[in-house]
């Protein structure tokens, strides 16, 4: 399956339609013929999921080769298998320590989860039992639904409010199967999680998604007392293409180049971001596999090339929209991560810490993949208890802060 950039899809003149077709690939094909497709009256709609299995597609086929790489090399070393032990096995110490002197002292000396040898999947329905709500709209249009996640009974105070961006590649954005984990570890501390869907390419080209999780922010900022939230704290936390969009949101407040559908006056903010095996920057074609990346996001999911629209990547991307009164930030990722490689979190931490005045912590997992809170039961857990922690210990400072402006 080739896609070649300097493809579009068929413009408006016979002129373009002539040249896309000379220069067209067997993907390029395939996706207009889905776009085509899903304009069709009534049936539409329904044909959809076609047009983002087919971008689906087209990212497996260029991460395919590393991941293909990266098993097969961690099959064939000598004395891996004992290596991977021992570096999930030390998940909690290095969760623990990437959080000294962030959180509390006390809470990190308490219990923490054992490795756990079944994958968090296989414990769906367990989790899902602190499903509160399913399927509520947050913003007119008919795909903006939200799960929100919580326990039975919650304290009287309001409580602290996560909103969970699932990740997908930008071309799948549904709440099912994903964060499953982490919000039902935090809903049984008496949060409220809200999982939300939202709209992806290469039907819906960027900002289309970024809009989405500001209509849900924005919903949450007017709407989440209904189900025992407080609508005054309110963080955000993502996976993959959805720790692009929690970073970027965070970053972003109020900005209204990026939520030009919500009403005026919207509240955007968030009080703390979580990026978990995250994508940061939109704009650096420096290796091989961001070559690769920036092609698939000028084909699939923006719909422009970055050399004719930079304005437009620049603004997506969280590494270049870094500043000094960013919210406090908490980014994890792996070191065997074959589809984000490590060190983009690790220059986006340091870009965010030189120039944030909020808390910037980082914890990086030896050896954990791309996806390991859904596949990885000995590291799940403990990184579930990291990512309570820092948000708690946010909101007790933010509380804390409070009660002094109080008295």
């Amino acid at each position: 399956m080739t896609v070649r950039p300097d493809v579009r899809y068929p413009g408006p003149t016979w002129m373009t339609r002539a040249r896309w077709l000379l220069n067209a690939g067997p993907s390029d094909y395939m996706l207009a013929m889905s776009v085509a497709s899903a304009s069709l009256p009534v049936v539409g709609k329904h044909l959809e999921p076609l047009g983002a299995v087919t971008a689906m597609g087209v990212w497996g086929y260029r991460h395919l080769p590393d991941f293909l790489a990266a098993t097969a090399k961690s099959w064939m070393t000598p004395g891996n298998a004992e290596l991977k032990e021992s570096e999930r096995n030390s998940t909690s110490a290095i969760t623990a320590a990437a959080l000294r002197g962030v959180v509390n002292a006390n809470d990190l000396a308490g219990e923490w989860p054992a490795p756990d040898s079944v994958p968090p999947l296989w414990k769906l329905r367990e989790h899902r039992r602190n499903v509160y709500r399913t399927s509520v709209q947050y913003g007119p249009r008919p795909s903006q639904l939200l799960d929100v996640w919580r326990p039975r009974d919650l304290p009287a105070e309001p409580a602290p409010v996560m909103i969970f961006l699932p990740g997908g590649a930008w071309v799948h954005g549904s709440r099912i199967l994903q964060g499953y984990a982490l919000m039902s570890h935090l809903a049984e501390m008496g949060w409220v999680c809200l999982s939300i869907d939202y709209r992806v390419a290469p039907h819906h080209k960027w900002p289309a998604h970024i809009t989405d999780v500001k209509t849900a922010i924005a919903w949450a900022r007017a709407n989440v007392d209904k189900f025992g939230g407080d609508r005054d704290f309110v963080t955000v936390a993502g996976t993959s293409a959805g720790g692009h969009l929690a970073a970027l949101a965070g970053l972003t407040i109020n900005d209204p180049q990026l939520q030009a559908e919500l009403p005026e006056g919207s509240d955007t903010s968030v009080d703390a971001v979580v990026g978990i095996y995250g994508r940061y920057d939109w704009e650096d074609r420096s290796t091989v596999e961001r070559a690769r990346f920036m092609d698939f996001l000028e084909r699939i999911v923006v719909g422009r090339k970055h050399e004719k629209h930079p304005d437009v990547f620049r603004s997506a991307s969280p590494m270049a929209r870094v500043h000094r009164d960013a919210p406090p930030f908490l980014v994890v990722h792996g070191t065997g991560d074959s589809v984000i490689p490590v060190a983009q979190a690790r220059a986006f931490v340091e870009r965010l810490r030189a120039v944030s005045r909020s808390v910037v912590s980082y914890i990086e997992l030896p050896g954990a993949g791309h996806a390991f809170d859904m596949t990885d039961g000995a590291r799940t857990g403990s990184a579930a208890k990291g990512i309570g922690l820092f948000l708690n210990q946010i909101h007790r400072n933010r509380a804390l802060v409070g009660a002094k402006e109080v008295i």
